[in-house]
């Protein structure tokens, strides 16, 4: 199966690189700059499962030369359409898209695109970041991707593609409740989020504040009202997990958004918080500490796009 990974920061250098060191036909569909700093010094994963160094096989969008079996699209949710514009060529009518966003607008912008019949839905979750020389650095031990057909079908297809990347390095799972578990992920993102990203700190941090764990919880819960009225409701282990998680005493726990933003970065803000906005309000719920935090967000980006 020919696989081409959209991407080769974190995310997809990470899962992508795993694939190719398992022997998988992998090729990377990247932007110049990024393609001449992998020639130079390879795909170089920091690993507690062990370090590696590869040469990756790489493509630029102009050089694509016609379809892939199955697309991995790992891209920051901000760069979505300049990415399915660079894919484009590598979609014949059989392709799976394979996309692990964040957030669902991705979902909708895919099927528009190319057809429901080619998104297979996904989700992944690992620690791990691009240092200063490019290379993929994981931080934490969990390294898992999951994927599904959208409707829970047990299809030959998923499989296939099943059959591709389970024992290739990290935790594969195969689930017929995909699209649940991608709204959980939204779930446990926006609230995240929105509590370290408003108030500017860890998990730990915010608890230990005068009043800090109960604006988490009212958080929490206004985010899972909002998923249960415009998507698929999370379980109630998930809801208490995510309580727990997010309230902890003494816990580093932070948001990548969060990261990001204390890095001067850009962030996922529309795409994690202002979608489930726009979701909400046109359901009727009002989600008045979540808009706080998006409006403290969209004070941020404009502030750094007046930088730029």
């Amino acid at each position: 199966m020919r696989l081409l990974v959209v991407g080769a920061g974190s995310t997809g250098g990470y899962f992508g690189g795993r694939l190719a060191q398992a022997g998988r036909d992998v090729t990377f569909l990247v932007r110049p700059g990024r393609a001449a700093q992998l020639q130079k010094g390879g795909l170089q994963i920091v690993s507690p499962h062990g370090d590696v160094t590869l040469t990756p096989r790489l493509v630029t969008a102009d050089r694509i030369d016609g379809p892939y079996d199955a697309v991995i699209l790992t891209v920051k949710a901000y760069s979505l359409e300049a990415a399915l514009d660079d894919l484009a060529p590598a979609v014949g009518p059989d392709t799976m898209i394979l996309p692990v966003l964040n957030g669902m607008r991705h979902v909708d912008a895919i099927r528009a695109r190319f057809g429901a019949q080619a998104l297979i839905g996904g989700l992944c979750r690992i620690p791990a970041q691009l240092d200063e020389q490019g290379r993929v650095i994981q931080m934490g031990k969990f390294q898992d991707l999951a994927y599904g057909e959208m409707d829970g079908s047990a299809s030959a297809r998923i499989a296939a593609l099943d059959a591709v990347l389970t024992n290739a390095g990290f935790d594969a799972k195969l689930t017929p409740h995909i699209e649940r578990e991608m709204w959980e992920k939204w779930t446990l993102l926006a609230a995240l989020g929105g509590i370290c990203c408003l108030m500017r700190g860890t998990v730990g941090e915010v608890a230990a504040a005068p009043g800090g764990r109960d604006f988490a919880l009212g958080l929490i819960d206004e985010v899972v009202a909002a998923v249960t009225a415009v998507g698929k409701a999370p379980t109630e282990a998930f809801v208490a997990n995510t309580k727990d998680t997010l309230t902890r005493a003494g816990s580093s726990h932070t948001s990548s958004m969060y990261r990001d933003l204390q890095k001067g970065a850009p962030v996922e803000a529309d795409q994690i918080v202002g979608d489930l906005l726009v979701r909400a309000k046109q359901a009727g719920i009002a989600m008045p500490l979540l808009s706080l935090a998006y409006t403290s967000l969209s004070i941020y980006q404009d502030q750094l796009a007046a930088q730029q």
